[in-house]
């Protein structure tokens, strides 16, 4: 059961929770210039309309000043840094204890700039986390949406349960994310989704769509010892 907008408000105000505003005016600066930016007629974040656009490093800061008098140099070139590269944050973790016992979380922070009242994958038992004590554990981070089209976490343990090792479930869970659009390269390069595995025995694997998508993939492991990173399979080479 989930509780959002209004109705978790009343809620938390029934018990006695104070209201708060947490939006600071420096991040309400970057929204505006977020928003800004998608007057572009081309898409996300293309100021085309502008003397300089995406293409070169160099802040328009006599632009930004124009159009926002009031906010300082420094914050403006932190908010166009925030509208470029809008932050983010998901963690998913798996965990086996001796006992055989397995536990697992996927905590995030959220998309930054979106749609107020939405609920991503993470708080989703059976897309961004399900576990099964008689089989194992999955989880997932990137695009929420495409992971609940597909129950990822639900939909990687079954697999396992049917035989298959991390390996093989976390490839089928992203083989069915890049059927939902017909395998169309062109469509999913807009697409960053990872999955990860654990099974009762220990065995683990994660996976991501793509080999490299910002940043080379790799997840992190600790059975006992020191932690290490170990490399995530992939559906599509970059």
């Amino acid at each position: 059961t989930m509780i959002v907008g209004d109705g978790a408000l009343k809620f938390a105000q029934a018990y006695g929770y104070p209201r708060e505003d947490l939006l600071t005016d420096k991040s309400r600066t970057a929204w505006l210039v977020w928003k800004e930016s998608l007057r572009a007629p081309r898409g996300f974040n293309n100021w085309v309309s502008m003397d300089q656009n995406l293409s070169s490093e160099a802040t328009p800061l006599k632009q930004l000043k124009e159009r926002f008098p009031l906010a300082d140099d420094g914050t403006l070139r932190w908010a166009w840094e925030m509208a470029n590269h809008p932050t983010y944050g998901t963690i998913n973790c798996l965990a086996l204890n001796e006992k055989g016992e397995m536990s697992g979380v996927t905590t995030t922070s959220g998309l930054a700039w979106k749609i107020p009242g939405r609920i991503g994958d993470s708080p989703i038992i059976g897309a961004g986390l399900y576990v099964d004590q008689d089989v194992g554990g999955a989880g997932s981070t990137g695009v929420g949406e495409e992971n609940i089209r597909i129950a990822g976490g639900h939909t990687i343990v079954e697999s396992m349960r049917r035989g298959m090792t991390p390996k093989e479930a976390v490839m089928e869970a992203l083989k069915r994310v890049s059927r939902n659009y017909n395998d169309d390269k062109a469509k999913l390069d807009k697409l960053d989704i990872e999955f990860y595995a654990l099974r009762k025995d220990g065995e683990h694997a994660a996976g991501s769509l793509w080999s490299t998508h910002r940043s080379y993939k790799v997840y992190s492991v600790n059975d006992g010892g020191e932690s290490r990173h170990e490399p995530c399979v992939f559906l599509y080479g970059k």
